[in-house]
């Protein structure tokens, strides 16, 4: 059996005796000592590095699992793969069937796959592997353990200094750089447009609203220089012709003011800026597509490499990125209005940075939220498998099939959900006869309809109006109508003085606490106090009968006549009291019935 082993010095290749077994739990007992690893191990074959940069070349592609030509070749030597007469070809059989052991399972089975020998690679070769690793100085032979370690520790400085600066994880790094650029870059050309257009305005200002486009107005201020030299200057690798034409005929009419050489030299500086920092900016966004193709193929797919890039700067990595659910990724950008939301007890967010997503975008309002559940989740699963996948398959041309599969899904079901609601999609769908059609709207039923008849309306009789227009009175008819208002105006407010003066004479005031009744005359109230001094006169009798002293034998017959002819007192009181009031109450109701006649 033979071992395969990875040092600083090389790779070796040694040979197990045949008293030493493999899977024996006293297997570490044998490389206690120099003299027991001798006798269990014996160098077959090495290979030697033979420079820094290819032991770090080799023993990263060892670590990837990945088998290099130099490792290969080694091998094909050491198990007699190689090199042999086909009159060996009974010896090569069986060395061939000798098996590799090997530390990384999947070396192991790269091993196995490319050059078909028999490898063993598990858990029971831990034993073996710490005890070479402890007595290598002994087993190599004429290496001194200090050297070994010396080794040992510049190729391990070497071999992280290449991860550091060749590792796939930190591709990201430079999408999150490239995003922010490209950000601060569109700030930047805004900033300079509006400023060469608000500096060649006052030369030239009807050309702000005849070329909209940034780019397209500085190159031609750099172009045309004065506004005088439009009609002599070519601009048909600028603009279209019919814009052009419309550019030359404003020149000749603009009402702008002149300006100096040296005024147009620092514009032309200005416009100079402005083309660099734009043609810089499109070198960018082809930069960042090609990273994001390599390093997130389905997110891209799937949402866009903007999108996708701004959704890694914000996790931080996209390691950190597919860590997330698909909950946090909906609303991944919009954390102030979320946690407003629930400080206040509102509705939180429905969407973030995927708002941007063009399948997002693309949806009727009604329908964006429920889209942008339904992307964060199929993103969610695609940044799973580019973040997870090696740098094998990412390069594969089938690496984005996650995405645009996904991305087929989520364009008809938002088809399904706008038939459904009843509203018609923004874009056209070109998939062929088997594509939903739109039914073209008919009106259907009966409606009355106008009748012209009824516009020939006849006039009033020498009037020339309609039966609807009143007719305009006379002078003469307005002043008559005047003066009867006028009269009966004055009729009523005589009429409301006499009935005032009326009731002032008959009814009287409040006398010694005694208050007067509306409508009654002087004998009813003469009468209404007589009745009451009788009445409280009888008071006063009964009052003084109850105090003064009765003598024991006088007879009861006393005292039930004066009672008698008290309550008599107090009906006749009341009885006089009320017929008072009735006769007062119905010559009120007279009075009244004859001010109305």
């Amino acid at each position: 059996m033979l071992v395969l082993a990875e040092t600083a010095i090389g790779f070796v290749v040694f040979k197990l005796s045949s008293d030493a077994k493999i899977d024996s739990k006293d297997l570490w007992k044998e490389f206690e000592t120099p003299e027991g690893a001798n006798k269990t191990l014996k160098v077959q074959a090495i290979q030697r590095f033979t420079s820094t940069a290819s032991a770090v070349e080799d023993l990263s592609a060892v670590q990837d699992g990945r088998l290099t030509d130099t490792l290969s070749k080694f091998l094909l030597d050491a198990t007699g793969g190689a090199g042999e007469a086909d009159g060996e070809k009974k010896k090569k059989k069986k060395k061939l069937e000798e098996m590799l052991v090997v530390s990384d399972p999947k070396l192991g089975s790269t091993i196995n796959k490319t050059l078909s020998i028999p490898v063993l690679s598990d858990s029971t070769t831990q034993d073996l592997y710490r005890g070479i690793r402890q007595q290598l100085a002994s087993l190599l032979g004429g290496v001194e353990q200090k050297d070994l370690n010396t080794m040992s520790l510049g190729l391990g400085h070497s071999l992280s200094r290449f991860k550091l600066k060749f590792s796939t994880d930190k591709v990201d790094t430079m999408v999150i750089q490239a995003i922010a650029l490209l950000d601060d870059l569109d700030k930047e050309i805004n900033i300079y447009s509006m400023r060469v257009k608000e500096w060649y305005g006052w030369h030239f200002p009807e050309m702000g609203k005849i070329i909209v486009d940034n780019l397209a107005y500085a190159r031609v201020v750099k172009a045309m220089g004065f506004r005088t030299e439009a009609a002599t200057t070519s601009f048909e690798l600028i603009l279209p012709e019919e814009l052009e034409a419309t550019l030359k005929a404003a020149a000749e009419l603009s009402m702008g003011t002149e300006i100096s050489e040296s005024d147009l030299a620092h514009i032309h500086s200005l416009c100079d800026q402005v083309i660099s920092i734009t043609e810089y900016r499109t070198q960018l966004s082809e930069y960042l597509r090609n990273r994001m193709q390599a390093i997130a193929p389905n997110l891209t797919a799937l949402v866009g490499e903007l999108v996708g890039a701004r959704l890694i700067s914000h996790a931080g990595s996209l390691m950190n990125l597919a860590k997330h659910p698909a909950s946090t990724v909906q609303i991944l950008g919009a954390e102030k209005a979320l946690f407003r939301a629930l400080k206040t007890k509102h509705d939180t967010p429905k969407y973030g940075l995927i708002y941007h997503a063009s399948l997002v975008g693309q949806a009727p309002q009604k329908l964006k939220g429920k889209m942008a559940r339904m992307v964060a989740t199929k993103a969610a699963l695609s940044i799973r498998v580019d973040a997870l996948s090696d740098a094998d398959s990412r390069s594969d041309p089938q690496a984005a099939e996650v995405g645009i599969t996904n991305r087929v899904k989520l364009e008809s079901r938002l088809r399904a959900l706008e038939h459904r609601a009843g509203i018609q999609g923004v874009r056209k769908t070109t998939v062929g006869n088997t594509a939903r059609q739109q039914p073209k709207f008919e009106l259907t039923g009966s409606t009355p309809k106008y009748n012209t008849a009824t516009d020939n309306v006849p006039l009033q009789n020498g009037s020339g109006l309609l039966p609807t227009q009143p007719l305009v009175p006379k002078v003469e008819d307005l002043i008559t109508a005047v003066k009867e208002e006028k009269k009966e105006k004055k009729e009523k407010k005589e009429k409301k003085e006499k009935r005032k003066s009326e009731i002032g004479a008959d009814t009287t005031m409040e006398v010694d606490g005694d208050e007067s009744k509306v409508g009654e005359t002087k004998e009813e109230r003469r009468a209404r106090k007589e009745a009451k001094r009788a009445a409280k006169a009888a008071k006063k009798e009964a009052d003084a009968s109850s105090t003064s002293i009765i003598p024991f034998n006088q007879s009861n017959g006393e005292e039930k006549e004066k009672k008698s002819k008290k309550r008599r007192a107090e009906s006749d009181a009341n009885a006089l009291v009320f017929n008072q009031e009735e006769d007062g109450e119905k010559k009120k109701k007279k009075k009244k019935r004859e001010s109305v006649a």
